[in-house]
């Protein structure tokens, strides 16, 4: 990622989806992210297919606490402002109601901190105002873990497919 404030969203979104697959298949979209703070906020449309209960039709705690996490991963990204490997050493999922039936849902997160070797992060799951959220997550990460940093030349060469 560019040093800059400039945050490429069509890079990022390409990331997202094309280097996990399962956030692909929830069909999970960024459509909002800063530096600072280093927040991103998505987008995973309602779907039948994530549906938990068929009488209430609302979406699967399972499919929440993934948009929870991936959004999160993706705030630390910012907050390091170069690629790295991560992973999710912990993750607090407080329900505090449910999604509203057939309702997109949006997760927030904001990496407010790291050290040399851990990221803390904050987030919310919500309909239609962030005020407002049905769920809240707090997360940590670890860094510089052993898996390798995707580079930006292979976002882009698959941007370019």
């Amino acid at each position: 990622m560019a040093d800059d404030e400039t945050i490429d969203l069509e890079m990022m979104n390409a990331a997202l989806r094309d280097f996990v697959p399962h956030n692909a298949a929830l069909g999970i979209t960024l459509v909002a992210a800063s530096y600072t703070p280093a927040t991103v906020t998505v987008k995973m449309p309602w779907n039948p297919q994530l549906v938990g209960n068929p009488e209430t039709q609302v979406m699967h705690g399972g499919a929440i606490t993934t948009v929870l996490d991936a959004t999160a991963g993706a705030s630390v990204f910012l907050k390091l402002r170069q690629p790295a490997p991560i992973a999710t050493l912990d993750l607090r999922v407080d329900f505090l109601g449910r999604a509203p039936a057939h309702k997109d849902v949006f997760a927030r997160a904001e990496c407010y901190h790291h050290t040399s070797s851990v990221a803390f992060v904050r987030a919310v799951a919500y309909v239609e105002n962030p005020e407002e959220p049905f769920a809240t997550a707090s997360a940590t990460f670890a860094l510089s873990t052993r898996g390798r940093a995707i580079t930006e030349q292979e976002v882009r060469k698959g941007l370019k497919a």
